[in-house]
């Protein structure tokens, strides 16, 4: 096995000791946002409503509003268990990219026919929230900087210019290093339409202000437990203190269990973890570049992700993806200092030049992975309970899609979008404990080992592959 270029090139000890020193264990955005976001009031009683909605995150505000638009005299209400956009929707890296499959590779293998139509509805997609948030005056630090995806390793450059995309420039290593400087930077590829840079907490609580301004009503500390209906009967809906009855119900969860029991094994929670530096000043600024502001990510298996904040902070975070024994979500798992000590060792290598910048917060968030590694569509009591989970990392964008998807089905309409494979299938559930926990633990080491292994994968990644069953960073 070869040392990754993070182990050949590791920082001393104490500047990953003081960078760490005075960290708090807090979400960055969450707490950026603390005290002038909106609170809502929890439900208290029963409630009657035409279309409710559960999951006060991206899917099920998107969706929300899109139900009150298309009809404003129909009484939509969105039920949400704590506080709109505190879980994967407030805590996330702040990407919103174009694809809606999470990368054009993992469309490739899986829907090759449709590869095109998904790279096109998913630059719609991502115009269609740019838009949305300019007319709509929402304040969430939107950027449209595109995406830089860089080449850490010699055998990483084989992988540069695969993208059937004529959008996509190819960058030897100055050309990358001109965009941002960093002396692991081998060469890249710039995506100018992938990605928008935006501040994930501003956008769930401006979607939430948007959604009850035009009059969706928004409950918080509502927790949803018991799902149930009869054909032509309402679908009835129990909370911890009373009752919802609808004609229609989206449920948006994400990585929390389903209350529809035929997906309870359709996703698992894995834990992503993330650091925020204090502000750059203009010198260190200066010393990375970095004037394009692009979204950055690199190319390995366990990878990194990383982009400038609207101060000029730098959010680094990914590499570990941690499941824990038992599929349970707990906020212990946030606080794992030997994952928060990995990144930090990470950011120095890769930015040598900002040795003494500290870090003002760390954090994690739980990612609902599903096996085919991007979102799936499920339904029930004859598709008038619509469902969506599995976006794996990649849904600040994506949500808004799936949206679209629950809103036509709900409809009855056929499109594009419905008639999708992508959107017709569902892929296969995970297996119970305790072969869940062997087998994507199994998986992660694997793919730790083609890391140290020029790339190649073993005998397990292949048949996973050939599965089409996906896991990664």
């Amino acid at each position: 096995m070869e040392p990754t270029i993070f182990e050949k090139y590791r920082p001393a000890a104490g500047i990953i000791d003081r960078s760490l020193a005075d960290t708090r264990l807090a979400c960055y955005w969450i707490e950026s946002i603390s005290g002038r976001a909106a609170r809502y009031p929890r439900l208290e009683g029963d409630l009657t409503a035409d279309d409710v909605v559960v999951g006060g995150g991206y899917a099920g505000l998107w969706t929300a509003v899109k139900l009150k638009t298309e009809h404003p005299e129909r009484r939509v209400a969105l039920l949400e268990a704590k506080r709109v956009g505190w879980a994967a929707s407030g805590r996330n890296g702040g990407f919103c990219e174009a694809s809606i499959t999470h990368g054009e590779p993992n469309a490739e293998s899986r829907w090759p026919d449709e590869v095109d139509t998904l790279r096109r509805l998913g630059y719609e997609n991502l115009d269609a929230i740019e838009r949305f948030v300019a007319e709509h005056g929402l304040d969430v630090d939107f950027e449209r900087t595109g995406q830089l995806a860089v080449a850490n390793e010699e055998y990483q450059l084989d992988w540069v210019g695969e993208a059937d995309d004529p959008e996509v420039e190819v960058l030897n290593a100055q050309q990358t290093r001109d965009r941002v400087n960093s002396p692991t930077f081998l060469g890249g590829e710039f995506s100018p339409r992938e990605n928008a840079n935006l501040h994930p907490a501003k956008l769930a609580a401006e979607l939430a202000r948007h959604a009850a301004e035009i009059g969706v009503e928004v409950y918080e500390q509502t927790r949803v437990v018991r799902l149930q209906g009869r054909p032509d009967e309402p679908i009835e809906l129990e909370t911890e203190r009373g009752f919802v009855s609808a004609e229609r119900v989206a449920l948006c969860t994400n990585v929390f269990p389903s209350l529809l029991k035929r997906y309870a094994f359709h996703t698992v929670p894995v834990y992503d973890y993330v650091l925020m530096t204090e502000p750059l000043t203009d010198k260190q600024l200066d010393s990375i570049g970095w004037a394009g502001r692009e979204g950055l990510a690199d190319m390995a298996n366990q990878f990194h992700y990383s982009r400038l904040t609207s101060d000029n902070r730098i959010l680094w975070g990914g590499y570990d993806a941690v499941y824990f024994a038992g599929g349970r979500i707990r906020h212990r798992y946030e606080d794992r200092m030997e994952s928060h000590r990995k990144l930090a060792s990470h950011f120095f290598t890769t930015f040598p030049q900002l040795a003494g910048l500290r870090f003002t917060h760390r954090w994690a968030g739980v990612i609902d992975t599903s096996t085919r590694f991007c979102a799936f569509w499920g339904q029930a009591h004859q598709g008038r309970v619509q469902y969506v989970a599995g976006f794996t990392g990649l849904g600040v964008g994506a949500t808004h899609f799936a949206a679209d998807v629950i809103v036509d089905r709900l409809e009855g309409r056929i499109t594009e979008r419905t008639e999708l494979e992508m959107v017709r299938q569902v892929p296969l559930p995970f297996p119970p404990e305790p072969a869940a926990s062997i087998g994507i633990n199994l998986t992660r080491w694997s793919l730790d080992q083609a890391d140290h292994n020029r790339g190649r994968r073993n005998p397990l990644l292949k048949t996973l592959d050939a599965l089409g069953l996906g896991f990664d960073s």
